[in-house]
């Protein structure tokens, strides 16, 4: 599993699709969230909205598992 760091109080699951690079742009997060499943803790979201913060964890199949956490964390 690999840590993404934020500096805000939340990240977008569409942030989160383009900082791992599943896409090359932020235009196409509603795409790829119809076309594959996303997991947020567990269970599937195909919100690109959907808000992340420090602990959650997100799993894109074939890209890898992502904790997302805040910078006053270790």
């Amino acid at each position: 599993m690999q840590d993404i760091m934020i500096d805000t109080e939340f990240v977008t699951l569409g942030q989160v699709l383009k900082m791992t690079d599943a896409i090359s742009s932020g235009g196409m997060a509603k795409w790829f969230l119809s076309e594959h499943d996303v997991y947020v803790n567990g269970e599937v979201d195909d919100r690109r909205g959907r808000k992340l913060r420090n602990g959650d964890i997100v799993n894109i199949p074939g890209i890898g598992r992502f904790r997302i956490l805040d910078n006053g964390s270790n």
